[in-house]
């Protein structure tokens, strides 16, 4: 555990001095805010129901805009957008290693594979959560400055609505990071696997579903995929009726979802962890 520990440190300390690193963090952050509140704002106070806010009705893009709405609203995004930019992470992490020859340094002079690779898992891990923590409260502090500027009620979620947004943004975020890792140790670099991802998550799943809806024996495949699980919790969470967001949908039930999520990080971690152990760095 030591060794785990002391290599997710060194680990986090690439990733912070990584200028990629604080690009794909940064343009997440700022998608969100974009997506979740300035056009739904501009929409609201220029009384117009546009394509950028779904053609909601002006009270309830207000209520979409309100410091309660958090949990609902931050989590929209991260089904598709958001898990996207999340797997370039995870594949970025792992795959500029191939590319940097820096695995081969790490695997044959520091710890155990096991560890390092652990300890890669484990920081990308934590940098999601830290990512949703940060996501959550700026969102509350732009909705808490919505509020108060019209008048409306400061009033936070519930405890447990806090916990359940912010524990569905771990999971969606934490399994694309994950998913992401794992292509970028089958491709063995950063810009095949970011290429394989993207269009796995923004196209082939998309696809699919397009035909299993006319194609009914494979729809038990289509729902149960990784986008569909993550599609479906962020949809778990919708209150506000009107058009989903792209990638939010409403196949499986929260508890469906949530196992779903957890056995794919599960499979992704573990894959990553035992195809750099066992093959050749060469």
């Amino acid at each position: 555990m030591t060794d785990v520990m002391a290599s997710a440190r060194a680990e986090l300390l690439r990733l912070r001095k990584w200028p990629a690193f604080w690009i794909v963090l940064g343009t997440w952050i700022l998608l969100n805010l974009t997506f979740a509140y300035l056009f739904n704002y501009l929409a609201y106070t220029t009384g117009s129901a546009t394509r950028m806010s779904n053609g909601l009705p002006r009270e309830l893009l207000m209520q979409q805009m309100m410091p309660a709405a958090v949990p609902e609203v931050f989590t929209q995004g991260m089904a598709m957008f958001g898990g996207a930019l999340m797997l370039v992470l995870g594949a970025l992490a792992v795959g500029s290693g191939y590319g940097w020859g820096s695995w081969k340094t790490a695997l044959t002079q520091g710890p155990s594979r096991v560890h390092v690779i652990g300890a890669v898992v484990l920081s990308l891990v934590l940098t999601v959560v830290a990512l949703v923590l940060v996501a959550f409260v700026v969102d509350t502090g732009v909705a808490a400055f919505i509020a108060g500027t019209q008048g409306q009620s400061l009033a936070l979620p519930t405890a447990g609505r806090m916990l359940l947004g912010i524990g569905s943004g771990t999971a969606i975020l934490g399994m694309w990071t994950l998913a992401g890792a794992l292509i970028g140790a089958v491709a063995r670099g950063p810009a095949p696997a970011v290429g394989l991802g993207l269009v796995w998550v923004l196209v082939v799943e998309n696809l699919l579903r397009g035909v299993a809806a006319i194609f009914a024996p494979i729809r038990a495949i289509t729902d149960h995929l990784p986008g569909t699980a993550a599609g479906s919790l962020a949809g778990s969470l919708r209150t506000v009726g009107g058009p989903a967001t792209p990638g939010v949908l409403d196949i499986l039930s929260r508890g469906e979802s949530l196992i779903a999520l957890t056995a794919y990080a599960i499979l992704f971690a573990t894959g990553t962890v035992w195809l750099i152990r066992r093959r050749d760095m060469v």
